[in-house]
């Protein structure tokens, strides 16, 4: 049976993995700062993370969520301590979309309202309502389309003041750092205006953290860089360090009710002791202190290259910007130089989302390859 053809493949194919490093079925090395979608937060493989999901398949892989399961509330309580985020109850599910399908969902339940603010460029996920909010119409079947929302450009407090005095938004979701649309964000005043804006108007703000939580920013979440407080916190990929997990932190002020939500799979044993291995693992590591030092130690060398027009994003989620697409670039750099790099809606953006364990030999090799990749295309002009 063919596979049903919705992914452009690069021709490789990684069979396992060490810390930043990849090898594929041929035994060739390479150097991982994509991480698959920012997904690998402390590294392939990691002993801890191997030793964690071990122990916990040998003895009890899943159980439903309508019995007692300690290792939820041990994830919750780390959350708590290594985030700072006293204030709020976490809701586990299984990925990112299904994170912001219940923030959302949420958010409805709590106002009584249901017309959604998002931002363009965002991206929030594939499935009914995130999808609706994701800010890219070829990826909306009219099923999607039927829900209500508003995009409006990153940055317009006016409008977002407009729109919400009309009283019928429940929700304003935002990324404080984009991901898929290319590593923009918001400013200091936009984000913090805009939760004043909610608080005001019946409106639940929800942080999207997916992408550039869990330390990635240099900061345990990317709003932290700011003055709010999020109504809804919607996290996943780096949180299960490629086992599937995700979830929600819901500030008590939204009650909770037995059947509001629910998962067959969501919080279960593996993908609980998979999320602590990766927790203890930032906090023994000091990972968000190494986040910072290579940010900017990478930063630095990034200023010197003059084909780099500009530099986006912050910490370990970073996009390099050319006046040129990059997708011959970046074909260049996994063929020719096995680095593994990611792309963004800006067709002239390569984004780099390693691993929090790199080093900075690692910040040198990613150079050198590129500067010698940018010498080559200079002279094939």
């Amino acid at each position: 049976m063919p596979l049903f053809d919705v992914y452009p493949l690069y021709n490789v194919t990684p069979v396992s993995g060490k810390d930043i490093l990849v090898y594929d079925n041929e035994g060739t090395e390479y150097l991982d700062l994509y991480g698959g979608h920012a997904v690998i937060s402390i590294g392939h493989a990691h002993p801890n993370y191997v030793e964690a999901i071990t122990n916990q398949v040998n003895t009890l892989g899943f159980y439903s969520n309508a019995i007692q399961n300690p290792l939820q509330k041990q994830l919750a309580d780390k959350i708590e301590v290594l985030s700072g985020c006293k204030d709020y109850e976490l809701f586990l599910c299984n990925s990112g979309a299904e994170a912001n399908e219940n923030a959302l969902k949420l958010a409805s339940f709590k106002t009584g309202k249901k017309r959604v603010l998002a931002f363009s460029n965002g991206f929030h996920g594939r499935t009914s309502a995130a999808v609706a909010a994701t800010d890219n119409k070829n990826i909306i079947a009219p099923i999607n389309a039927q829900q209500a929302v508003t995009i409006l450009p990153l940055n317009d407090v006016e409008g977002v003041k407009r729109e919400l005095e009309k009283g019928d938004v429940c929700a304003v979701i935002v990324e404080f750092i984009q991901g898929v649309g290319g590593l923009d964000q918001g400013t200091t005043e936009f984000f913090e205006q805009v939760d004043a804006l909610c608080k005001a108007n019946n409106t639940m703000f929800i942080a999207d953290e997916i992408q550039c939580g869990y330390g990635r920013s240099g900061k345990f979440f990317a709003f932290q860089h700011y003055k709010v407080t999020p109504d809804i916190i919607s996290l996943a990929k780096g949180m299960g360090n490629g086992f599937p997990i995700g979830g929600i932190l819901i500030h008590p002020d939204i009650e909770s009710k037995y059947g509001m939500l629910g998962t067959t799979f969501g919080g279960n044993h593996l993908a609980c002791a998979a999320g602590l291995a990766v927790l203890n693992t930032i906090e023994e590591e000091k990972l968000i202190e190494n986040t910072n030092d290579i940010s900017e130690y990478f930063i630095g060398i990034a200023k010197t290259i003059p084909q780099i027009k500009n530099i986006k994003g912050r910490g370990l989620m970073l996009g390099l910007e050319f006046d040129f697409e990059v997708g011959d670039l970046r074909k260049e750099l996994i063929y020719n130089y096995k680095i593994f790099t990611g792309g963004a809606s800006n067709n002239k953006l390569l984004r780099i989302l390693p691993p929090l364990t790199i080093k900075k030999e690692h910040v040198d090799q990613f150079f050198d390859a590129l500067t010698k990749v940018l010498t080559e295309i200079k002279e094939t002009v």
